[in-house]
């Protein structure tokens, strides 16, 4: 009996279909873990420099009566991530994700490094810039390097697995701040310790392929094939292997030079980097990393004056983040990334809502209180909203939206738009919050939410278990001026 006819006569193909999930295949999942310590080192810099700069401004004075250093020294990260990712999409797709992410995390050690050993605020602030320069590369090259590896069906679920990763990243960084609290030297040991994780990720990364994707988009086919032999069963590698060559004859016969021009020029890429780089935008505007960043210290500004137990408080908070995420990662192949970002946003407006309430209500004279205890449930709120939505799809949505030989290039200028809000946002905060209030601040972000889902509505398509080839035909249509993709099977859900 032949391989062809044995699958037929016992249905096996169908079977192993149906039999993809989450924790079916180890190999793929092993990839997807050690690709996502980028993540990791993503989420313990947003949540480690919270904690830490409690106890900066206590040793640097000139930090304690200046926002504008304290913003600097938080910001000064995402202008290295915003370079980072910029640079980390081009290098990416010219050199291979495997390559990036190892120079990621040499730059991200050598930046923890000078920042524990820092002398002043301003060697502090050149440490946290090249932690930014880490930071960025992994934030493009991880999600791709897990798109290109993951099975159509489950890629959603393994792309937010990154994200679990930055949120867990968030809550360790919490458990760390903790822990050395009363540690001399609280602070360096605080942003010493994340460059630990990185040196882990370069040894690993070095046992590990490069993305299947990409090798045979290089014509290294052989290699390709080693690699997706691991991920699917025969009849499913055959699939893949005649949309990977249909993919590359097409890529042949379009101008062997990618472009950044071409973002703008080509209308199927214009339409679906305005989708990308927007849903990362509104994840910055709509304020994630505002209470990330500032948890302890918008604690502290609702009545909580202990360091300790702002920093535990803030600790609840980036549990709530990681566990939300864990939620994400099962919907957004369920429940879709479309409806599910949807809904989430509708949380977050509800939730900003409450914060800004609980600061325009709570009196001038108030020490804690009711009004203590609403803001730090509205914090909590907005991140179980925040999680499971608008922390893992706009990651996962430009993963796969743009085309094999520009993923890289467009995936790292959206991912440089989410640096540049979230630097705009960091950068801006406080100082916001001093001219108009803590309250008007979180309500300019409720409005700012409902632009979000407005916008969610008109641009987002569903790919929800779509391959890479038939969410590339949805901007082909949209470009001809169609909202619906009539050669993607009946079985999908419709885009709008």
């Amino acid at each position: 009996m032949t391989i062809q006819s044995f699958g037929e006569s016992s249905g096996y193909l169908s079977e192993s279909r149906r039999k993809i999930t989450y924790f079916s295949n180890s190999y793929v999942l092993g990839l997807t873990v050690v690709a996502g310590i980028g993540g990791l080192l993503f989420g313990y810099d947003t949540g480690v420099i919270s904690g830490a700069l409690l106890y900066i401004r206590d040793e640097f004075e000139e930090v304690d009566q200046s926002s504008f250093l304290q913003e600097t020294i938080v910001s000064m990260a995402l202008v290295g991530a915003m370079i980072g990712a910029a640079v980390g999409g081009w290098f990416s797709d010219a050199f291979g994700r495997k390559k990036a992410t190892l120079s990621a995390d040499v730059v991200f050690a050598l930046g923890a490094i000078v920042m524990a050993a820092a002398p002043n605020p301003y060697i502090l602030i050149v440490g946290r810039f090249f932690v930014g320069l880490g930071v960025g590369i992994a934030s493009i090259t991880a999600p791709v390097y897990i798109a290109e590896a993951a099975p159509s069906e489950i890629r959603g679920g393994l792309v937010s697995t990154n994200v679990l990763m930055i949120t867990g990243g968030q809550f360790l960084s919490y458990l760390v701040n903790l822990a050395f609290t009363e540690v001399p030297g609280t602070w360096r040991w605080m942003l010493g310790v994340s460059g630990l994780p990185a040196i882990v990720q370069f040894f690993l990364m070095l046992f590990l392929p490069e993305s299947p994707r990409w090798l045979y988009m290089k014509k290294e086919k052989s290699d390709a094939i080693a690699v997706l032999s691991k991920i699917y069963d025969p009849f499913r590698l055959e699939e893949e292997i005649d949309q990977l060559a249909t993919a590359l004859e097409e890529e042949g016969q379009r101008k062997t030079r990618v472009s950044y021009f071409d973002v703008i020029r080509v209308k199927q890429l214009r339409l679906a980097f305005l989708a990308g780089a927007g849903m990362q935008a509104f994840q910055q505007f709509t304020g994630i990393n505002t209470v990330m960043y500032y948890s302890p210290t918008i604690v502290q500004m609702a009545g909580f004056q202990s360091n300790q137990l702002a920093l535990l408080l803030s600790l609840i908070v980036a549990f709530m983040n990681a566990l939300g995420t864990v939620l994400g990662i099962y919907l957004i192949d369920h429940f879709g990334r479309r409806k599910l970002a949807l809904s989430s946003l509708f949380g977050v407006i509800i939730s900003l809502i409450i914060l800004a309430m609980a600061f325009l209500l709570q009196p001038n004279d108030s020490t804690t209180g009711v009004y203590g205890w609403l803001a730090v449930l509205g914090l909590a709120l907005y991140i179980a909203f925040f999680a499971p939505g608008m922390g893992p799809v706009p990651w996962t949505v430009n993963s796969e939206i743009y085309p094999e030989a520009y993923r890289g290039l467009c995936g790292g200028m959206s991912a440089t738009v989410n640096w540049i809000s979230n630097l705009i946002v960091a950068q801006s905060f406080l100082s916001i919050a001093e001219a108009t209030g803590i309250g008007p601040t979180f309500l300019i972000l409720a409005g700012v939410a409902v632009v979000a889902f407005i916008f969610v509505v008109v641009f987002i398509p569903e790919t929800k278990g779509l391959s890479f080839e038939e969410v590339e035909r949805i901007w082909q249509e949209r470009a001809k001026g169609n909202r619906g993709v009539s050669d993607v099977p009946d079985k999908r859900e419709p885009l709008l």
